[in-house]
């Protein structure tokens, strides 16, 4: 089981809200809607996005790498190294 099983369906919800977000975004672009307005939904989306993730590396390394680590030796070292890659995508993006 995963460390974001026990708040999957919170996850699910946010993702959806996030997905009809983009949706809107497609209906802004039809319908010719002002560039900042857009540009603004794109920015609120982003952080929507971020805050996922953000507590999605919050459970995995409370969940996934802490037992990792408990357990020791190469699986340890390679959920480390996971996670640390993980974060540098999103610094990144």
């Amino acid at each position: 089981m995963w460390g974001y099983s026990e708040d999957k369906v919170g996850y699910l919800r946010r993702l959806r809200r996030i997905e009809g977000q983009v949706r809107g975004l497609q209906r802004m672009i039809e319908n010719d809607e002002y560039c900042i307005d857009i540009l603004t939904q794109i920015a609120a989306a982003t952080k929507a996005l971020q805050a996922v993730s953000l507590g999605l590396i919050d459970q995995h390394l409370g969940h996934c790498v802490s037992e990792a680590v408990a357990e020791g030796g190469d699986i340890a070292d390679a959920k480390l190294r996971e996670a640390s890659e993980a974060i540098a995508r999103l610094v990144r993006s």
